[in-house]
This record gives structure tokens, sequence and C-alpha cells, in this order.
């Protein structure tokens, strides 16, 4: 079969997904095993649309789009694994559609490749605990902006029938920081396997990402840190965690869209 076979059955399924899922909160008769299982047969064809593409004939292409729906893919499965004991299955309404947009770029739009020149075992390790890093991040955003979402409804007395599908502020605040604490961690590995594993870390062409790299773990670390000491949540976590996310979007995804798709 096809990248494009793969890709396609992918996107029906997320789309079955997403649609189950809206349906759910809007307090339709649907289970949320169907939705987990419609998103999981997605992820499975997206698999084999992913390394189709990343792994052509001439070697491992990390292209931009490429790239975004690896991440759209981890994004996806952190969030299945999550929901099997957490309530954050209301990502998926934001996250599947994400999810779909990147595997029709990866897929339908012709680029260049960007073939990856060092294919030693660290590089490569350096590379999937970033995507990882980035991916569980992404999440804890998503998980910010519902957080903000809901904090406003509630605050001006509009307790939707939407709202009503979302488990108690603190319940989704708790989850924030549970992803930022594991996006931390993950990034802290990626930064210091970048260190060891890169000639130079702070070479002309990767300068800026790892400046803006170390500012979003900067600004994460003091996010949680402040949770920790002054007890630092609302208002204050939803604006750290979004500036945070912003600088990691740039860094990750700024550069590569520079390199792949302006200057190529």
């Amino acid at each position: 079969m096809s990248v494009e076979t793969f890709s396609t059955v992918a996107i029906v399924f997320y789309v079955a997904s997403a649609l189950c899922q809206w349906f759910r909160i809007q307090e339709r008769n649907i289970s949320k095993l169907t939705v987990q299982l419609l998103a999981l047969a997605g992820a499975a064809a997206q698999t084999l649309s992913i390394y189709c593409i990343i792994h052509p004939p001439l070697g491992i292409n990390l292209h931009f789009f490429a790239v975004g729906s690896l991440c759209s893919w981890l994004v996806i499965l952190v969030v299945l694994i999550s929901s099997v004991r957490k309530p954050v299955e209301n990502l998926l309404v934001v996250l599947l559609p994400m999810a779909i947009a990147a595997i029709a770029t990866s897929t339908f739009i012709p680029v260049r490749p960007s073939l990856l020149a060092n294919k030693t075992p660290g590089m490569v390790s350096h590379i999937l605990v970033s995507v990882l890093a980035y991916s569980t991040l992404t999440i804890a955003a998503f998980q910010a902006v519902l957080l903000a979402y809901q904090e406003n409804l509630l605050k001006h007395h509009h307790p939707t029938g939407i709202i009503r599908a979302f488990p108690p502020m603190q319940t989704m605040e708790k989850l924030l920081f549970e992803f930022l604490w594991a996006g931390l961690i993950l990034l802290t590995a990626s930064l210091a396997s970048g260190f060891v594993f890169l000639q130079d870390m702070f070479a002309q062409h990767v300068a800026h990402k790892t400046i803006l790299s170390v500012l979003a773990w900067l600004l994460f670390a003091t996010l949680l840190a402040g949770r920790m000491i002054l007890g630092w949540r609302g208002r204050t976590a939803i604006r750290w965690t979004l500036s945070g996310f912003v600088l990691l979007m740039l860094a990750f995804f700024g550069s590569k869209f520079v390199m792949d798709l302006v200057i190529n």
C-alpha cells in the first residue's frame, strides 16, 4: 500500500474520532472507548504513513512537514495513553484536526527531502527525545488553553454543556502541571543530549534554536518552582505555559521552516 493510502485511512479514522468526541461533549450517547479505538486506529495508520515519509531510499527524511506529522502522532498517542486513567480526551477535539492537517501536508505537498546527515544512535536519540519533549509540552499548552476557556466561562457564569463535560478546574490544573513536569524532564534530557552529541550546540545554524530552547526551559522551570514555592496557579500558570510554548515552537519549528521552506 502507498503512503497516500495510509494517510487517507488515518485521516478518516481521526475525523470519525473527533466527531464522536464532539458529540460526547454535546452529551450524545457515545462511549469514550469508541473515541479511543477510532483514534488508535488512525494512529496505527499514521504510523505507517510516517514510516514511509521519513524512511525514503536515500536516508532519513526530517523535512518540516514530516517532523510535523511525527509530532502530531506522538501528541495523539500521549493523549490516548493518558486518557485511560485521566480525563484528557476532550483535548482530542482540538488535537485531531491538527494531526489531520499535519498528515495531509506531509503526504500531499511535494517538497525537497531534508535528509539527516548524522545518523549515529546518539543523534537519533537526541532527535526523538526532542520531538517527545515538544509533543508533551504541546499537550500542556492546549490543556492551558482549555483551562483558560473553562475559567472564563465559569467567571462569567456561562456553564454551557461543553463546560459541564470538563473535569473540575482543580483536576484540569493538576493535569496541566503533570504534563509540564513530564515535558520539562524531557526537555532537560533533550538539551543535555544535544550538548553531548552535537559538536557545537551554538553553531551558527542552530544558535537561535539552542537559545530559544534554553529560554523556554527557564520559563517552564520558573513556573514549576513558583508552583511549588509560591503556589502559582490559574492565569499565572496559563500565561507562563503559553509563553514557554511559543518560545519552544519558534525554536523547534521556526528554524526548520526557514531552512526547509524558505531557503530551499
